[in-house]
């Protein structure tokens, strides 16, 4: 299922989320512009498991630091779009509750528990992770906490036919959470490569547990589904 747009309007323009948005594709842009190589950029710049748990680190910056700067690195074309979609449809929600300032401290924390959720699976990995779906899983966790109600415009995949339909939003983030935790738990023991799973999961669980403390002024209530 891939989620189109909400019927959820904002009271702001969200700056941050489309700030955030045009870093992620500049950052990707440069990263396909290097070519062979941009694998040793990752290596640097992404967040290796085994360094944030104390181990050598393969980078020369502080493993703190990789932990803001692997954010904003992705895997390739449908890894970011996928990601910036998904920010694009739930961010302004979430920032407009919180304000411009409050969301990004939100996306950051969410990101940081991710890549230790993540890390925590696969401790002695030397694997970098990158994407910022670890900071995004934190937005659709506070989303589905706010407004699940709300109605997601999904295009839904039948065999070869596509269709498109109105679901709550409680429905497809919360088929979303199970499926990131099901692959993660069928994925231990993996090594840590492929898809950080269980950053998504943590993420999730960080932004529906920091999402009351950021929010400067309660939500309006979402419609009610006829």
């Amino acid at each position: 299922m891939i989620p189109i747009r909400d019927d959820n309007p904002t009271t702001i323009t969200p700056v941050v989320t489309v700030g955030i948005i045009v870093v992620n594709v500049l950052a990707f842009i440069y990263q396909v512009s290097l070519g062979p190589q941009g694998e040793a950029f990752v290596q640097v710049f992404g967040a290796v498991p085994a360094a944030l748990f104390g181990s050598e680190s393969p980078s020369p910056i502080p493993p703190m630091f990789t932990l803001a700067t692997s954010m904003f690195l992705h895997g390739g074309v449908m890894h970011i779009a996928g990601n910036m979609l998904y920010l694009w449809i739930f961010g302004n929600n979430i920032e407009d509750v919180m304000g411009h300032g409050r969301f990004i401290l939100f996306y950051l924390l969410c990101g940081v528990a991710a890549a230790y959720a993540h890390a925590i699976t696969a401790p002695d990995s030397l694997v970098p992770m990158i994407g910022a779906s670890g900071a995004i899983s934190g937005v659709l966790g506070a989303y589905l906490l706010l407004f699940p109600r709300a109605r997601v415009l999904t295009l839904i995949p039948f065999g070869i036919v596509m269709h498109m339909e109105y679901i709550p939003a409680a429905w497809l983030l919360g088929l979303w959470i199970l499926l990131q935790f099901f692959n993660g738990t069928l994925s231990l023991g993996s090594g840590g490569g492929g898809v950080a799973w269980f950053a998504h999961v943590g993420g999730f669980l960080a932004g529906m547990a920091l999402i009351h403390a950021f929010a400067r002024r309660r939500p309006r209530r979402d419609r009610a589904l006829g």
